[in-house]
């Protein structure tokens, strides 16, 4: 792909069109790019484009934020994948992007300070060392355009400092960037504090030298979270000096005009009152002595400081700071005195609680992100939050006292409130607040509050003030009461006596309707939350037959919310109708008749255009919950399913819906391990070559939902896959997941399948090769713990499946095709798997099939007990009684260094995994219950047809190994010849 004239103009052409609101125009377009995004010199002529005057600025910055996501989806190339960018891309990026960047307007130069930080994130510092020279020569040039540039790509960079583990890698790389940075950025503060004394009276020159110190701030709090830099120690007094200066500072020109948007000044005190909370919470010796002074100046900033959304920030990192010092016993004296109290309650804590005009904005017109903010503890950057933790850390430090004084202001509260409630309907709403703050001690996000306070009484103050909001007949009145009245309910549900909390479900049904979405998004979530709750004895607290009478009533509320304009996909709704129908299982059936149309209509309408994923994801749920509470109790309901969904699936599939692709893998695996074998419709048939094609597998959310589906169509249909000849299909997805070590495991599960549900006829031409891949994989660099423990199960299961003599075989078979192993191959797979790692294994079914797959081979295997391998009967014997009766063995090899998608899965993976649709671990040895038992009769059986040679072997075992063996035997009444 050179990079032309026409390449340009191409590559704008289709840019433009990636920016239309049709479909048919935006999704061709984007294919376009992705199709060619794997060839050389593409990020080169993206660059080009981006940085060429003469083109419209709209496609300039489309070409800007490609760039961005074309380096976030491909820089970083996994361990087990092909890099899609070409080497001389990837040295010619890194020499052009840090110029381009800082010459480039600034919505240009933040995507291409963000795709600096990505490239960072893998490059920097080993392969990309002269990032950090290049940045900090370019703090002297005095161009601030330039210097802003620089410091918000350090800000993007070094803002992983910030929630990185400690480790020795990620201490050198700070080091490495103190050394660069700490000196020039000091130097950086004092010559930008001097510019803007010699600029005071310049406003424009003000905003650009301003906007450069809430960056420095931004970057120096990023260079001190981890620990506190010698360099920082060192020049503490300077850092201080100019945060005193800064957060006194009255600058009327730069205020925001804006009552909403926060203006420079704004942004810079909230970013000092983040450095200095810093400081206070982790360098408390070192901070000791500046601390009194910036209590004083964050307590007149909180003062002076007005209602006005633009000051929630300002506010916000201020009471933090105050929370951070009040918390530590060594400044209880800044808080004991109390006037101090009272005027901290008067002046910062009751104003800053109250619902304010910007509040009730929000509650109407934006529910969404109210409801955002509100309960899922993500308004870490409100007042109200703030201001609730620190009553919350005044009351831990001086309950009684903050008690006493707070209930007098409850009191004057709840009484305005009791004499016009429409007037003063704010002052409860203030006052629940401020009892939420005062009682909760301990909350987590599955129970809600945990742990009150003792002075506090919880259930009086329900049935007194929160109740009575939720019986008024009007569910229209005061929605704002009516949101808060549930949220008290939802916050302290585990608190609260069980038949209080129980007993507010017809209630929740009734604000259903509501016409704010704020209240009747709350009564779901409250619903959803009570229905999982579980008594001191692990029951659930509501049963299927408790709502049965009011299930009609409630699913009927729920859908109701969903033809609602503002809340047509609405998560927690959704989520409430999943939860709905875990609860009644069986007694859903009536209801779905009127309910699953409306799901299916639903997700029609969001596969036009996925927006919500936690709303869809809830929505499949829902789906794989009713398909299998139906089919449970009539398996021929599957066929109706079928022909509602595959429409729907089909169009899915077709238009590539990204999103939606993993979902509908799990469903359709779901319909079909709820068939009977040998009834597997065509269509899913003629699906099955598509399932095989490479282009899938590349996506990794996809991989485990179509192992899954592939499984089953072995489980099911196996006879039609080998008519089809589709079993070389199979065999070729399992070799791309078995070079794989993230996906491994998934190959070794295919395989499982095929072994078990193939016929031996089918398979035995593969076999070979099969074991060859296997070999090959373990002889490589890249053997390790997963891998390891996944072959012994499979050998185990190849044992127990087929013939342990055929195990042998076939791996003394594989010498004749390696030049790796110079003497028997299967003696190598017992010494260094088998004897040496059998203690790894995990899970209880594969400890079973490892169990029985060894003594197969103990016992079925004349090569273990007269042939070749009789040295190592005694060990492996020595090794299976260890595996019964010693702890497991959690050391890894050298070579997990890396991590597994099991443990740590990413979003898009974690988030496709459907728990309702998930399918039962299949147990190829239901027979057996007791392994020891199976063990101690083969040996028996074994002994009976070779008088002598087994107690000569057991002799051969350590004392220990011996011990165990005849407790088995005495307590299995079993006896060996």
């Amino acid at each position: 792909m050179e990079i032309s004239d026409e390449n340009l103009q191409t590559l704008a052409r289709y840019l433009q069109q990636t920016l239309s609101p049709d479909v048919n125009i935006r999704r061709p377009a984007e294919k376009f790019l992705e199709g060619v995004e794997v060839n050389q010199n593409y990020p080169l002529i993206l660059l080009n484009l981006i940085h060429k005057p003469g083109v419209d600025m709209t496609i300039r910055i489309a070409g800007a934020v490609a760039f961005k996501n074309y380096i976030k989806r491909n820089w970083q190339v996994e361990e087990d994948q092909v890099d899609r960018i070409h080497e001389s891309d990837r040295a010619a990026v890194k020499n052009l992007i840090v110029t381009l960047m800082l010459s480039s307007p600034e919505s240009i130069q933040k995507q291409l300070s963000d795709a600096i930080s990505i490239i960072g994130k893998t490059d920097f510092p080993l392969k990309w060392p002269e990032l950090i020279t290049q940045m900090v020569e370019k703090f002297s040039t005095g161009d601030f355009n330039v210097i802003n540039g620089v410091l918000r790509t350090g800000h993007s960079l070094f803002k992983k400092y910030r929630y990185e583990f400690k480790s020795d890698k990620l201490w050198t790389e700070i080091k490495y960037v103190l050394e660069k940075i700490a000196q020039p950025l000091t130097d950086l503060l004092l010559a930008t504090m001097n510019l803007a004394q010699t600029h005071a009276n310049d406003t424009d020159a003000l905003k650009v030298i301003y906007s450069s110190l809430v960056l420095i701030c931004k970057v120096f709090y990023s260079l001190n979270f981890q620990d506190l830099p010698e360099f920082f120690e060192d020049n503490i007094q300077i850092w201080m000096h100019h945060f005193h200066i800064l957060l006194t500072a009255d600058v009327k020109c730069l205020q925001s005009k804006d009552s909403d948007e926060a203006g420079v000044m704004e942004q810079l005190k909230s970013q000092v009152c983040d450095n200095i909370a810093l400081y206070a919470q982790k360098y408390d010796e070192e901070f000791q002595p500046f601390l009194p002074q910036f209590v004083t100046d964050v307590w007149n900033l909180l003062v002076a400081t007005g209602l006005e959304p633009k000051y929630d920030l300002i506010v916000s990192n201020a009471l933090q700071f105050l929370s951070s010092v009040a918390e530590r016993k060594k400044y209880r004296n800044l808080f004991e005195d109390d006037t101090v109290l009272s005027s901290i309650c008067e002046k910062v804590i009751i104003p800053n609680m109250e619902f304010r005009e910007s509040d009730q904005e929000l509650f109407e017109d934006n529910p969404e992100e109210y409801t955002r903010r509100d309960i899922e503890g993500s308004d870490v950057d409100t007042r109200r939050r703030a201001v609730c933790d620190l009553v919350n850390t005044l009351s831990q430090n001086f309950e009684k006292r903050i008690i006493e004084i707070f209930g007098q202001y409850l009191h004057v509260m709840l009484t305005k409130y009791a004499e016009n409630p429409k007037q003063f309907w704010r002052s409860k709403d203030a006052a629940l607040y401020l009892v939420t703050s005062l009682a909760s001690r301990g909350s987590t996000q599955k129970h809600g509050v945990t742990q009150t306070s003792e002075l506090v009484n919880i259930t009086q103050f329900c049935q007194q003030q929160v109740l009575p909001e939720l019986e008024r007949p009007n569910v229209d009145e005061l929605p704002v009461l009516k949101a808060d009245a549930i949220k008290y309910v939802m916050t302290f549900r585990t608190i609260l006596p069980n038949d209080i909390v129980v007993s507010t479900l017809p209630q929740l049904i009734r604000h259903m309707p509501s016409e704010s979405a704020v209240v009747h998004t709350y009564a779901a979530c409250c619903l959803e939350k009570i229905l999982i709750m579980k008594d001191n004895n692990n029951q659930v607290v509501v049963t299927g037959a408790q709502i049965e009478p009011i299930a009609g009533n409630l699913l009927s509320n729920l859908f109701a919310i969903l033809d609602k304009p503002v809340s047509e996909q609405n998560e927690y709704v959704m989520k409430a109708i999943m939860r709905t129908f875990a609860t009644l299982q069986e007694r859903v059936i009536p209801f779905l008749n009127v309910a699953l149309p409306k799901l299916t209509s639903i997700l029609q309408m969001v596969a036009k255009n996925p927006s919500k994923p936690h709303f869809n994801h809830y929505l499949f749920e829902s789906l794989s919950l009713a398909i299998r509470i139906v089919c449970k109790s009539n398996q021929s309901a599957v066929r109706s399913f079928e022909d509602i969904l595959f429409p729907i699936f089909q169009g899915i599939l077709q238009q590539d819906i990204q999103e939606f692709i993993p979902y509908v893998f799990q469903i359709l695996s779901l319909l079909m391990e709820n068939t009977a074998p040998g009834a597997i419709p065509e269509p899913y048939m003629q699906l099955l070559p598509c399932l095989l094609a490479p282009i899938l597998w590349e996506r990794p959310a996809n991989v485990s939902p179509l192992v899954r589906l592939l499984s089953a169509f072995a489980t099911q249909a196996a006879p039609q896959i080998v008519a089809q000849d589709k079993l070389s299909g199979y065999l070729g997805v399992f070799q791309k997941l078995i070079a794989s070590k993230t996906n491994d495991h998934e190959g070794f599960h295919l395989m499982q399948n095929l072994i078990q549900h193939f016929p031996t006829e089918a398979m035995a031409p593969y076999h070979k090769q099969i074991f060859f891949l296997l070999f090959q994989r373990l002889s490589s660099s890249s053997k390790t713990t997963k891998f390891v423990k996944n072959l012994i199960v499979f050998f185990s299961l190849c044992a127990v499946k087929h013939s342990p003599n055929e195990l042998v075989t076939t791996i003394d078979g594989i010498q004749a095709h390696t030049d790796n192993f110079c003497f028997r191959m299967f003696g190598m797979v017992l010494e260094k798997l088998f004897i040496a790692e059998l203690q790894k294994i995990s899970g209880s079914i594969e400890r079973k099939i490892v169990a029985c797959g060894v003594t197969k081979l103990l016992c079925e295997c004349p090569e273990m007990y007269t042939g070749n391998y009789q040295k190592y009967w005694p060990q492996l014997l020595q090794a299976l009684l260890s595996f019964f009766e010693m702890p497991r063995d959690e050391s890894t090899l050298p070579d997990d260094h890396f991590i597994e998608v099991d443990d740590t899965p990413t979003y898009q993976s974690a988030s496709a995994k459907l728990n309702f649709a998930s399918s039962t671990p299949n147990d190829p040895l239901q027979a057996v219950t007791e392994p020891r038992q199976y063990l101690v009769q083969s040996l028996a059986n074994l002994g009976n047809s070779q008088p002598g040679r087994i107690s000569s072997f057991i002799s051969n075992t350590n004392s220990q190994s011996q011990t165990i063996l005849q407790g088995y035997l005495a307590k299995f009444g079993v006896q060996l010849v």
